[in-house]
């Protein structure tokens, strides 16, 4: 199927779960363990990284989004990782949200910066402009010496230099599962599959007063080419998630900055603790 072919917002979403899957061996474990349960799992969000430099920042990562009814909502500054991100709600509540981050390349050493616009201007032109742009893949050649003098300054900067342009995890909305009551019967459940959690900041990042809990895995370690080699490098991780209601009895639908600092941690390779 063919880029061109996803017209609807369901073909795109299986699109970006199928290239997830692909270099994320722990999400079909997952998925297994909520199905032997009878659980049917809704997606909360679906999150995405990238570089924010002309033509494959945050808005076009967001266009294939917009164009298919996902409206922008909240904005986030993350400054200890240089990131910024926004993230997208459809109105159709039963298709997940999309949370876009994008590095600020700037604000990093002028040896990362170079290396990095590098990468992107070997890019060809209109390459931003693809409408799977979203799960592209790694369009550039690179050596694994430059990713890991980037992974030095900058987990994220390394991650995207590796991986390049697809979704960096899914989301489980636990509200929405039957059988398991909250993140530690989630927790307990992936932990006890053998599975690795995210332990930084604890294993549950924030808290019902917040409105919003979230746990992960840690990244699974895969296989990847680079021009020197082949190495392992930490690819894609699961998210829980479990959203709280406002005064008003709506769920909270927006994000919180210091646990998702904490998530981004998922795909370290020294991972937090």
């Amino acid at each position: 199927m063919t880029s061109t072919t996803l017209s609807t917002s369901g073909e795109y979403l299986d699109a970006l779960w199928r290239d997830y899957t692909a270099i994320t061996p722990q999400a079909a474990r997952i998925h297994a363990l909520f199905a032997a349960r009878g659980e049917t799992i809704v997606n909360d969000h679906v999150a995405l990284r990238t570089y924010a430099r002309p033509g494959i920042g945050l808005d076009a990562l967001a266009r294939p989004f917009l164009s298919r009814g996902w409206e922008p909502r909240d904005d986030y500054r993350f400054r200890d990782k240089h990131l910024r991100a926004r993230y997208f709600q459809h109105a159709d509540r039963t298709l997940p949200k999309v949370f876009i981050s994008e590095l600020l390349v700037e604000e990093l050493s002028a040896a990362a910066g170079a290396a990095i616009d590098e990468l992107v201007g070997r890019l060809p032109a209109g390459f931003g402009e693809r409408d799977d742009l979203p799960y592209a893949g790694r369009p550039w050649p690179i050596d694994h010496t430059t990713y890991a003098r980037l992974l030095d300054e900058s987990e994220y900067a390394a991650w995207v230099a590796a991986f390049g342009f697809r979704v960096n995890h899914f989301t489980v909305d636990v509200g929405r599962l039957r059988t398991l009551d909250g993140l530690d019967a989630v927790n307990a459940l992936v932990a006890g599959a053998g599975v690795e959690l995210n332990r930084a900041g604890g294993l549950i990042k924030g808290t019902p007063a917040e409105r919003l809990e979230q746990s992960s895995t840690c990244a699974d370690a895969v296989d990847v080419t680079f021009t020197d080699g082949v190495h392992r490098v930490p690819s894609c991780y699961y998210e829980f998630a479990r959203r709280y209601p406002l005064p008003d009895g709506e769920l909270f639908q927006g994000f919180v900055p210091t646990s998702a600092d904490k998530l981004f941690e998922s795909t370290d390779v020294r991972r937090g603790g």
